[in-house]
């Protein structure tokens, strides 16, 4: 089992030639999820090792071309390479019609098993393994929605414990599932263990959706396509400045902070200092300035107490 976020483009707009059009791909342990495949995705993903089999969900929050061009090649690859398994696709439902035309942009085989859940408004989808997939509307001017994926609480059985109560072997997977075995209970030889979340919010200006979507999330992907100096322009547009994804990322009580999505018009040289010395005025957590073919590990799960505290300062008053 694998936990990471593979960056594979971090430009908005257009690529330049330094960076490709932006992409993600997370692993989450069985799942694979690939996020807004602009201009590029397919080669990107083969710099960086990755496989089409191993795409099982492709989120895409529009259809401006820098977050969706790439899906015709990904698509084709996926009934080229003869993917096994079904791999559903999530899009706003107002624009069902590009994610169409893109699929089938060209002429091919459409061998792969291509299912669709395109979403109007905020929904929640179930993938199994104590996984849920959320969407919500974004703000930026055309059908937009971020994601958020979230994992069930669990419990971690605690060897010592097992021994000395002498449930070994097939009893322990019984004792997960009923909950009692004689006089011994779950509780008696497991400690809470946290499930995890992750946050993808892209081409938005700060609203509801983006906040509720970013809530206490163990790593936030959220675009900064503007430093200061162009904060106007940027709610011109429908973007968020690097400080204000940060201002977002901390009022959400967020983690671990991922920067990207950044406007060529920054010299490449100097903008990754300049986005970090801004985040880093409004967000004190762990900030990562995506580059093309990054790769950043999960953040290590909490421990249950200090969740619980993280959950109650959030709600107290």
């Amino acid at each position: 089992m694998m936990r990471e976020l593979v960056i594979l483009g971090t430009a908005s707009q257009v690529p330049t030639r330094h960076r490709a059009h932006n992409a993600y791909f997370l692993r989450f342990d069985e799942q694979g999820f690939l996020f807004d495949p602009g201009e590029g995705a397919q080669r990107q993903m083969q710099f960086a090792g990755l496989s089409v089999s191993e795409i099982t969900r492709l989120c895409v929050t529009h259809f401006h071309g820098d977050h969706a061009l790439g899906l015709p090649g990904i698509l084709q690859r996926m009934s080229l390479d003869d993917v096994p398994h079904e791999v559903v696709c999530h899009f706003p439902g107002e624009h069902e019609e590009y994610f169409e035309h893109l699929r089938f942009a060209t002429p091919h085989h459409a061998r792969a098993k291509i299912a669709t859940q395109p979403a109007t408004g905020a929904r929640s989808y179930p993938l199994g393994g104590g996984l849920t997939l959320s969407v919500a509307p974004l703000d930026h001017g055309i059908p937009c929605q971020g994601y958020r994926i979230d994992e069930a609480d669990g419990v971690r059985m605690l060897p010592g414990r097992l021994a000395a109560a002498g449930i070994k072997g097939p009893d322990i997977s019984r004792l997960r599932a009923v909950g009692r075995i004689g006089d011994v209970t779950l509780a008696d030889v497991s400690a809470p263990k946290p499930g995890q979340s992750f946050a993808f919010l892209m081409d938005t200006r700060r609203c509801p959706g983006a906040e509720e979507l970013a809530a206490g999330v163990d790593l936030l992907v959220v675009e900064a396509t503007f430093l200061d100096s162009e904060q106007e322009q940027a709610g011109e547009f429908g973007h968020l400045t690097a400080r204000q994804a940060a201002r977002l990322a901390a009022d959400a009580g967020v983690r671990e902070l991922v920067l990207t999505h950044f406007s060529q018009r920054y010299p490449i040289d100097e903008a990754p200092a300049r986005y970090r010395a801004e985040a880093a005025e409004e967000f004190d957590g762990p900030i990562h300035i995506a580059e093309d073919l990054m790769r950043i590990p999960f953040p290590k799960r909490v421990e249950a107490a200090e969740a619980k505290e993280a959950k109650r300062s959030k709600t107290a008053p």
